[in-house]
């Protein structure tokens, strides 16, 4: 059970509702994690923007899929490997896709080193020394470079808040490799 309750959509505040009707519109379910952060308007309405931003950028749902599951796998998140592994079928990678990006690397050259990059990023706590002079021969531009970075503090957020919250999982329960 989760340490931190998810809020029931049917009983949320007048600023809450909305959101999380957004969410279940958007998706077609109205997943815990957002159940969770709805404790906090604020960080619920910071959390919806953030997803929504991202997916207005230039990288494809694919990728963004692939980069949620290099970070969530580095953080041991067990609620954001089994979500992102749901969206990143439903976006259109198959079962190795997902494995590889869980080990930040795809048979798509630019995906994979914005997957080693985003690892990087994680790894390093943002300190990234060659893994950005190898992403830009890569030729990921500075724009792709910030892009990744959103992308992975985003999934930072949603694995740190659900790791802290131990947030129920609802979706096909994915477990992360131990290190």
């Amino acid at each position: 059970m989760s340490r931190i309750p998810a809020i029931h959509p049917e009983t949320a505040s007048a600023t809450v509702a909305p959101l999380l009707e957004g969410v279940r519109k958007g998706l077609g379910v109205t997943p815990n994690l957002f159940r969770v952060a709805a404790q906090s308007p604020a960080a619920l309405q910071a959390m919806v923007s953030f997803f929504g931003a991202v997916a207005q950028g230039s990288f494809d749902a694919r990728t963004r899929e692939a980069i949620a599951l290099a970070v969530s796998e580095a953080n041991a998140c067990d609620y954001c490997l089994s979500a992102h592994t749901a969206l990143g079928k439903g976006a259109g990678l198959d079962e190795r896709a997902i494995a590889d990006a869980r080990v930040a690397t795809s048979d798509d050259r630019r995906r994979a080193a914005l997957l080693r990059l985003a690892r990087a990023t994680v790894d390093h706590r943002g300190r990234v020394g060659g893994a950005l002079d190898e992403a830009r021969r890569e030729g990921l531009s500075d724009a792709d470079v910030v892009e990744a970075v959103a992308n992975v503090a985003l999934t930072i957020f949603t694995n740190y808040l659900n790791e802290l919250a131990g947030t129920d999982i609802d979706f096909p329960v994915v477990r992360h490799h131990p290190r």
